[in-house]
């Protein structure tokens, strides 16, 4: 372990720990949006807004195996940086097994209510067979999806962070392959697209399974777990923050669509699908950069190193500052590319995007700030402060924000909601940020 987490803390060293997790999310983020690219392209702008109806769910499935993930990875990381390994292990094992068990029930809960759920969602009668054909398979593979997505966090603390990506990049190739196959070569339209993005995810979690299982000469695998009620509360806890991000964006993607829908109809949620699919792939990295680097930061915390918990959050608010213009700049060159994958040039979904898109990427450059101040006050175990950013910028200020300046200027408004909503949180992470340095001594 003192070969993995212990690094020497430099922006390349940093860089390059974390970039595999940078990777492997990226890949994630393209799960979703290949089954939009396909959909689109192969099926209608109609599956496409029904896919988009559908992803709050898979949000929350991701959410649920990434607070597991985040809060469990801060506790296993720092007992490790303590030298306490055997319970580090079983701590290990046992929230695995939970993270299962717990998604295993919301399977069954979705198949149940799966009426009532997708009508929550805003799924309208004239996509409502796609929505189903959508839903349907995602609710059999969601607890694989959830211990996959929980892996990547414990691959970095097993300082393993290449295997997380290698796993990634193979559920994204087959995702990429099936989607050609299912919808391009059979026909199977949204049910196509959800079998696809299901083995997709199914792989990673597979593989972590296997690895965890068979790898024992390892820094972390399964042994016998033993119940721990006070892990579990401080896992869910400390990675709650996690949850609320994803959760809140599930809840305001819903809010979007309605919102949308009442401007523009189904035209108007696919163009906010767009939007949402590009936001997912150009942030991506700003989610994987503050996820590889927490297990390092709660290493050194459980170590009593100082020195490198300043060095390292300060390396990080840097490169932070670069990733973000670059994002932007990228984006801005990649808009008329990235929105023509979607929908034809000269249609009514395509001239919504493109005008949305110049507004809704503001958020780009200081978004990423919020999204790592949220993930570091995980690593340092605080998970309520960390609670408190994702809940406010995600959920409280991006819903005022949607529903004022909707009102005010209309679907111009919708679009502006995104920027205004993270500019306002960036103050409360800045606020917690100069409040708890003396408490935690990283600046």
């Amino acid at each position: 372990m003192e070969k993995s987490l212990n690094i020497k803390i430099n922006h390349w060293s940093l860089l390059k720990f974390a970039l595999p997790t940078m990777i492997a999310n990226i890949f994630m983020s393209v799960y979703m949006t290949v089954d939009g690219i396909f959909v689109a392209n192969c099926v209608n702008t109609n599956a496409l807004s029904a896919v988009n109806i559908v992803m709050p769910y898979v949000m929350i499935v991701i959410a649920l195996g990434t607070m597991i993930g985040t809060g469990g990875s801060a506790i296993v990381s720092a007992q490790l940086g303590e030298g306490k390994e055997k319970e580090a292990k079983q701590n290990f094992s046992f929230l695995c097994l939970t993270c299962f068990v717990a998604c295993c029930a919301v399977s069954v809960l979705s198949f149940v209510f799966r009426t009532p759920l997708l009508r929550l969602l805003g799924a309208s009668d004239v996509i409502w067979d796609y929505c189903v054909d959508y839903a349907t398979p995602l609710f059999c593979v969601a607890p694989l999806a959830l211990v996959g997505m929980a892996f990547q966090s414990f691959f970095i603390s097993a300082g393993k962070p290449g295997l997380g990506m290698t796993f990634s990049l193979l559920g994204g190739v087959a995702n990429i392959f099936l989607d050609w196959l299912f919808i391009a070569h059979f026909g199977w339209e949204t049910m196509g697209a959800a079998l696809a993005t299901g083995i997709g995810y199914s792989i990673p979690g597979i593989a972590g399974i296997i690895y965890f299982f068979f790898a024992r000469k390892g820094t972390l695998y399964f042994i016998r777990p033993k119940w721990n009620g006070k892990v579990l509360l401080k896992t869910v806890t400390n990675g709650s923050s996690e949850m609320v991000a994803m959760v809140a964006s599930g809840i305001t993607t819903v809010m979007m669509n309605n919102i949308v829908m009442g401007f523009e109809g189904e035209d108007g949620v696919a163009a906010i699908s767009i939007l949402v699919y590009t936001m997912s792939l150009l942030t991506s990295i700003y989610i994987g950069y503050g996820l590889g680097v927490a297990p390092v930061t709660s290493y050194n915390l459980g170590a009593g190193n100082t020195d490198n918990l300043k060095k390292g959050h300060k390396i990080s608010l840097q490169l932070l500052a670069i990733m973000s213009v670059v994002m932007y700049l990228l984006g801005l060159l990649l808009r008329d590319p990235l929105i023509s994958i979607f929908a034809d040039e000269g249609t009514h979904v395509y001239e919504m995007a493109q005008g949305g898109y110049m507004l809704f990427s503001i958020s780009y450059l200081y978004m990423g700030f919020n999204m790592y101040g949220s993930s570091f006050f995980t690593a340092l175990g605080d998970g309520k402060t960390s609670a408190v950013i994702s809940f406010c910028r995600g959920l409280v200020l991006l819903t005022i924000a949607l529903y004022a300046m909707s009102a005010l200027f209309g679907i111009t408004g919708l679009w502006l909601a995104m920027p205004v909503a993270e500019l306002l949180g960036l103050g409360i992470t800045i606020f917690f940020m100069i409040k708890l340095k003396g408490k935690y001594h990283y600046a």
